[in-house]
């Protein structure tokens, strides 16, 4: 009483006594506000009103955070698909270009073929003449050899030479000349055309070359970037409780059709080797962007997104609770705020039940569950198919329930999950 009375004189300078009267028909009675009162009154006032303001400044800035991560995370994805489409268009382009530069290392290679049998050809031609350049000299020389003997025969005897015998071994000698020039001109030709084909064919071989190795780039900065795609994907698998490997193969069992005609094909002898070898590759990216493919088939199947698109709040997180296991999460906002369901499914319960009051249970494929309980409305019917983000019902406080709020549960196979991991998982992959 003595501290009381101290402080009350005390703060008598800054907080005077303050009366509240209360009048009725009867009576008038008035309410003592001591400074003290009134200093506690307003240190609660203040303390009410920073904690309200700090709790509203941490939800603004969750919000403002989450928003900018989707939407970068959506940017990002943009941009990595609109690469993988370039790269994809700049290996079709490669890929053509190294066809085409064979194509033509081809016909060089036939152009050095025709020159060599032609080359080969004209010295084959050289030769003949060569040979018979040699014959006709034999026999001019024998001529001449006969004509001085006929000359001295002649001049022996008086008689003339034979004029027109020596003319024609002369035309002979004239023709087998000329022959002997155009083939030796015909082989210089031959020999400078072979040295332009085998340049051209150099030089189609380093294009084709160049173009092969900036196809295998393209191919490995493929095989690099698919690669780098999958791996976000098991994460997040893994980190829901599902094995990558059984969503693989429950996706290909439901994706699996084939068929249309089928016609026989031509096999080329050339350069299989190489062909094998980037097959091979080839078929390491198409198997990892199949494998990319269905874990996004996948994704659109699994409950990912958020329950509640109003502001909330969380009230109760995942796990034990006051001694028994909280098997969802709890969030917090008023009566009537809208529920949308989080996947793709077929709606399985749709009524009340105990403790979980007004409940939906949506059955998704891959073996997962969710259920929103707590509701005033109830949108939908068993049997009914919904889609991600489809309005099913309203926030309530129906069943064992301290206020409106949704609990929200996941489970798969039937062992309830943190439906924090499924949000998180999404989030980090999108």
């Amino acid at each position: 009483m003595r501290i009381t009375h101290s402080l009350n004189s005390v703060l008598e300078r800054w907080l005077p006594e303050q009366r509240l009267f209360l009048k009725s028909d009867s009576s008038t009675r008035f309410v003592r506000l001591s400074p003290v009162t009134q200093l506690v009154a307003l240190g609660g006032s203040a303390a009410f009103l920073g904690w309200t303001i700090i709790a509203s400044s941490i939800l603004a800035i969750d919000g403002i955070s989450a928003h900018g991560t989707r939407d970068q995370a959506r940017m990002s994805q943009a941009a990595f698909e609109t690469r993988l489409a370039d790269l994809s268009a700049e290996r079709d382009n490669r890929a053509s270009e190294a066809l085409a530069a064979q194509n033509r290392y081809k016909v060089a290679l036939n152009q050095v073929s025709d020159m060599q049998s032609q080359l080969l050809e004209s010295e084959a031609r050289r030769s003949e003449l060569e040979t018979g350049i040699g014959v006709v000299q034999s026999s001019l020389h024998a001529a001449v050899k006969e004509r001085d003997e006929l000359k001295a025969q002649q001049l022996a005897s008086g008689e003339k030479s034979p004029a027109e015998r020596t003319s024609e071994l002369q035309l002979a000698l004239d023709i087998v000349s000329g022959e002997l020039k155009q083939a030796a001109a015909a082989r210089v030709d031959a020999l400078k055309q072979v040295e332009d084909a085998k340049q051209t064919a150099d030089a189609v071989t380093l294009q084709r070359d160049q173009i092969v190795a900036r196809n295998d780039e393209i191919m490995t900065q493929l095989e690099d970037a698919v690669s780098v795609s999958v791996k976000p994907f098991d994460e997040m698998f893994r980190s829901v409780g599902l094995n990558p490997d059984e969503v693989l193969r429950t996706i290909r069992r439901g994706y699996s059709g084939q068929g249309g005609p089928l016609n026989p094909i031509s096999y080329s002898s050339s350069g299989n080797a190489e062909i094998t070898q980037k097959e091979a590759k080839a078929n390491e990216i198409l198997i990892t962007l199949d494998k990319m493919n269905s874990y996004r088939i996948a994704v659109e199947k699994m409950p990912l997104a958020m329950p509640v698109k109003s502001a909330f709040r969380y009230t109760s997180p995942f796990g034990r609770r006051w001694g028994r296991a909280h098997e969802g999460i709890d969030m917090a906002a008023p009566v009537g705020t809208p529920i949308y369901a989080t996947g793709d499914g077929v709606v399985t319960f749709a009524g009340r039940q105990s403790g979980y009051g007004n409940l939906i249970k949506v059955q998704h494929e891959l073996g997962t569950e969710t259920r929103y309980a707590h509701l005033s409305k109830i949108k939908v019917k068993v049997g009914q198919k919904v889609s991600r983000g489809s309005l099913i019902g309203a926030m309530g406080n129906t069943g064992r329930s301290t206020g409106p709020h949704l609990h929200y549960e996941v489970r798969v196979n039937g062992r309830a999950v943190n439906p924090m991991t499924f949000i998180k998982a999404a989030q980090n992959v999108f």
